[in-house]
């Protein structure tokens, strides 16, 4: 199972849900399994040196409470991990985002590993992120089912806007008609329109829906074509026009 997932991400797609859900429930199985294991084992060593088991309540009482204060942070990461696995939040492959409350703004990566404990990460510039699951305050999922590439093309007031409009509508519908493209989409893509006014210069914005997680290269895409597009037609950006810099 874990070599189909990986075929997948180092093919450029996302596991199928159903795929993910198994192998995050595999993962899980296998912790308990191994942690049982460990205690039946102890028990089988203290029986074969015929140490009496209720000679150890009372010294146990007293490791259990001390590790009970001394293990606080795991005890959190073991639950915290549980509702992880309960509420399917994400899974092995699942590219996510790891952000501090009403944060937009963090580490990006896909999911190497979950386990009850950790959740390992790897970046885009190869980075391992482990992070412990009681640390994570806001996990933002960004192959969940479907996602959404969000573009903003800065234009200058001073342009024709229904002529630049119209220059990026024939870009989204000529990449839509592409077979190579067309497959990532799941519909076609569309010129919302001005988004915001800034000074000397407006935000033309396209939505493209896509396959989860293949968001980011469409965007690339969509810019690259909008950028040759409007170089050819003369329409320059702000920055080069005039100075004016987008923030």
């Amino acid at each position: 199972m874990d070599r189909q997932i990986r075929a997948q991400i180092e093919s450029g797609l996302v596991a199928s849900e159903a795929l993910k859900r198994s192998r995050a429930i595999s993962e899980a199985l296998e912790w308990v399994a191994v942690a049982l294991t460990y205690f039946i084992v102890g028990l089988l060593v203290f029986d074969w040196l015929g140490i009496p088991l209720t000679t150890l309540v009372a010294p146990a009482t007293v490791v259990g409470i001390g590790l009970g204060f001394g293990a606080q942070q795991m005890v959190g990461d073991l639950l915290a991990g549980f509702f992880l696995f309960a509420e399917h939040q994400f899974a092995f492959g699942d590219v996510i985002r790891l952000s501090m409350p009403g944060q937009n703004t963090g580490v990006t990566g896909t999911v190497e590993e979950l386990t009850l404990r950790v959740t390992k990460i790897r970046t885009a510039q190869g980075e391992l992120v482990v992070v412990p699951n009681s640390a994570l305050r806001q996990v933002t999922n960004l192959s969940k089912d479907w996602s959404r590439a969000v573009i903003d093309i800065p234009v200058l007031v001073t342009e024709d806007l229904e002529r630049v409009t119209d220059i990026l509508k024939a870009v989204v519908a000529t990449m839509d008609a592409t077979p190579e493209w067309h497959d990532l989409l799941l519909g076609p893509p569309v010129v919302a329109g001005v988004e915001s006014i800034e000074v000397g210069y407006v935000q033309l914005r396209l939505i493209a829906r896509t396959l989860p997680g293949r968001q980011f290269e469409v965007a690339r895409e969509i810019r690259l074509r909008a950028a040759l597009a409007l170089r050819e037609a003369g329409i320059t950006s702000p920055s080069i026009a005039d100075g004016v810099s987008p923030t």
